[in-house]
This record gives C-alpha cells, sequence and structure tokens, in this order.
C-alpha cells in the first residue's frame, strides 16, 4: 500500500523526522489554520521530538481529508 511521501519517507510506514514535521505544520497553516489540532500537534512534535508527540501529530495528520494531506504534501514539493 501507498503512503504519502515526505522525502524519502512513507508516512503511513515509519516515523517522519521533526524537521519535516514542522515543516507540515507551516504548510497546513497555510491550508488549514494556525490553531487547528494538527496543526498544534506537528508544531509541538516538531519541537519536542518527543515519541508520544509524534504519534500523535502522526495520527492526526492521518485523519484530515486526504485533500488536505496531498495539498500539504504539494507544498513541501515545492
Amino acid at each position: 500500500m501507498a503512503g504519502n511521501r515526505i522525502g524519502t519517507a512513507i508516512m503511513n510506514d515509519v516515523a517522519i523526522d521533526r524537521t519535516a514535521m514542522g515543516r507540515l505544520a507551516k504548510a497546513l497553516t497555510f491550508i488549514l489554520n494556525a490553531s487547528h489540532p494538527t496543526v498544534v500537534a506537528l508544531r509541538t512534535a516538531s519541537e519536542t521530538g518527543d515519541a508520544g508527540d509524534i504519534k500523535k501529530a502522526r495520527t492526526l495528520f492521518l485523519k484530515l481529508k486526504p485533500g488536505e494531506r496531498q495539498a500539504a504534501m504539494n507544498m513541501l514539493k515545492d
């Protein structure tokens, strides 16, 4: 099953690095808003690197609408 790619990491299969989570948070701030729970979780995970924060951020990211996830991923490509 193909996942959402960030660099060489597959979002569905492995934890993405802190830098990528920070970039995703910035992209989703533009798409959603800065106070959206997923944006807050990604920003927190990027800052702390805590395993629990990363798991929460990943879970919330995967719960977004497919179009929102794809839009964020496309913004990271540019």
